[in-house]
């Protein structure tokens, strides 16, 4: 990481054997979420992140956490995007509302609409922007409380405390209208 960090591409292709199993992993954690027909694999998922990764200007984490944060990100807008460009339903069209009997099941569900949770993510994200990116770490990144924490120099607690209140302001938020 350090030697990508200083701008050394040859430090991301070092860097990639390690981490590829990792983020295989929360790639496949994320895809579980989607629905059973969705064309998109882990490998194809961990291959654009890594082409979006080699893209990028030299990166500015800190540690092994920061790095699997800005993966969540990426894997997050990969996912969005080949949402949004397979005419996913929005706001209701097609779905109908979400299947989530309250707010403590959201995130939870295979029946997750990406494009509509990155709507309101981003809603959120314009009211209290750590909440939103303690739902992108945990929701698309797989991070812990702890890693988490980490991540945004917070307590796990507060962490904590950011989920619950932020998957409740979601869910109210991401079935308005239905």
């Amino acid at each position: 990481m350090r030697g990508w960090h200083g701008g050394d591409r040859e430090g991301l292709d070092a860097l990639l054997p390690v981490v590829y199993k990792e983020l295989r992993r929360i790639a496949h954690f994320q895809l579980r979420k989607e629905r059973e027909d969705h064309s998109l694999q882990s490998a194809d998922l961990v291959n654009e992140a890594y082409l979006r990764l080699v893209r990028m200007n030299p990166p500015q984490w800190e540690s092994r956490t920061h790095f699997f944060a800005i993966a969540a990100q990426l894997i997050r807008q990969i996912l969005v995007d080949y949402a949004r460009r397979h005419g996913a339903w929005k706001r209701g069209a097609g779905q109908g509302t979400l299947p989530l009997e309250d707010a403590s099941q959201l995130l939870r569900g295979k029946d997750v609409d990406v494009v509509l949770l990155d709507d309101a993510l981003k809603a959120l994200a314009e009211l209290d922007p750590r909440k939103a990116k303690v739902v992108e770490l945990r929701f698309f990144g797989g991070l812990t409380f702890a890693e988490t924490a980490e991540v945004l120099d917070v307590s796990p607690v507060t962490v904590s405390r950011d989920w619950s209140t932020a998957r409740a302001w979601l869910h109210r938020e991401m079935n308005r209208g239905s």
